[in-house]
């Protein structure tokens, strides 16, 4: 599918993560999270799992773009954002995260609110938190 085909068939609210490095980045993704690669190349990729989908950009196709000054240099770029992913298994994903040195914020949890939970940071600083329903006892 062309970019602005692509473009043009998305609908609702989508999360496009700026990135260092796509392949840098997939590996975390994929490894980590379970995401599956819908589509990839060294400047964008699509990556769904969880009945979503989120977007990736290597910082270089945003050499244009109003948030290339905001971004360039920063460490922990997605600070104050968790993005959440409903359905992946947290304890599976710390358990990858730290056989690959992923820094986990805080190991797979039960919380108040009725989810276990993980927190674990990716190569460009952003927290993801993996989540599924606590079992009924």
């Amino acid at each position: 599918m062309s970019a602005d085909a692509y473009g043009q068939s998305l609908t609702g609210l989508t999360v496009n993560i700026l990135v260092q490095d796509i392949d840098v980045s997939l590996r975390f993704q994929r490894e980590v999270l379970g995401a599956t690669v819908v589509y990839s190349d060294p400047d964008f990729a699509v990556l769904g799992g969880f009945d979503s989908q989120w977007m990736l950009h290597a910082d270089h196709t945003y050499s244009d773009h109003p948030l290339s000054g905001v971004v360039s240099g920063l460490e922990g770029r997605g600070a104050g954002i968790e993005l959440r992913l409903h359905g992946c298994d947290p304890d599976q994903a710390e358990a990858a995260a730290r056989r690959l040195d992923y820094t986990v914020l805080q190991g797979a949890a039960d919380k108040p609110h009725g989810l276990r939970e993980a927190f674990i940071i990716d190569d460009d600083g952003y927290m993801w938190v993996p989540d599924v329903p606590i079992a009924a006892s």
